[in-house]
């Protein structure tokens, strides 16, 4: 008996969307397949970001065929049932400050239909114990902003990541933590996209390459045998080197995973 042909996890044809007039992907085309690790790359405006939130059905499509583990995203009826599926770190926070971090962090897993069961996993994995996990979230760093987010994506656990600038703010031990955080669910079986303009820090993670410029794929690279141990290292390196520094200390305000937008149109907080 012939095996099954599996469906690639993301399929992009000529699409285009538009905020306005202006045009975020202008006829894209992209294939990922199941279990691939997959990085974006492109300067910023080239529509990395508008490429992930069109795949999980937060921006409208203006022509062309989306499919997302084999389902139309931007449809209601399928979207969300996706929302178990796909977990997206993005750059807005959608912490809510009047709640705790664990608080924060079951609502977004409730919220996303997944395990709560998960959580305190998740939450060791990244740090999050003790008095941090009843710290509001508007006392929380830069830095702790983005250990919840990651946390919620580990204790979730999707079939598809879309990552965008994951290594922002982050100090040399939390991007290490994030080469072996990507390193396992790719293992795992998960399909992992990431969106940067630090293709170094990727070393030895994804297996291949596109470059987005001007809403378009202009370029694809094979990137070898992915090497968790290598990447781990590289991305170590580079948050030394890079200057990223103490995640305390920063200003900056970085994102969280966020669930598929709901029927009625908007936008489901899950972080």
């Amino acid at each position: 008996m012939a095996s099954a042909v599996l469906s690639p996890a993301l399929s992009l044809r000529n699409v285009v969307a538009l905020s306005g007039r202006f045009p975020l992907l202008a006829g894209i085309d992209l294939e990922v397949s199941v279990g691939e690790t997959l990085l974006v790359e492109g300067p910023n405006g080239a529509g990395k970001t508008s490429l992930l939130r069109v795949c999980a059905g937060l921006v409208p499509v203006s022509s062309g065929e989306v499919r997302v583990l084999g389902v139309d995203p931007t449809r209601p009826r399928t979207r969300t049932g996706l929302r178990r599926k796909v977990g997206l770190l993005a750059h807005a926070s959608h912490l809510y400050d009047d709640l705790n971090v664990r608080e924060n962090i079951r609502f977004a897993v409730r919220a996303a239909g997944a395990d709560v069961g998960r959580i305190d996993g998740a939450c060791a994995r990244l740090g999050l114990t003790g008095r941090l996990l009843r710290t509001p979230a508007s006392k929380l760093s830069a830095g702790q902003r983005r250990r919840v987010a990651l946390a919620v994506l580990v204790a979730r656990a999707p079939e598809l990541w879309l990552l965008d600038e994951p290594h922002a703010g982050l100090d040399a031990s939390a991007r290490t933590l994030l080469a072996e955080l990507i390193a396992e669910a790719s293992a795992g079986g998960a399909t992992v996209v990431i969106a940067s303009h630090e293709p170094e820090l990727m070393a030895g993670l994804a297996g291949r390459s596109v470059t987005v410029t001007g809403g378009r794929v202009t370029a694809e690279r094979r990137l070898g045998v992915p090497d968790p141990v290598a990447s781990a290292a590289v991305a170590a390196d580079a948050g030394d080197v890079g200057g990223a520094g103490d995640p305390d200390d920063l200003a900056v305000r970085f994102g969280t995973p966020v669930a598929l937008v709901s029927a009625d149109e908007s936008v489901t907080h899950v972080a």
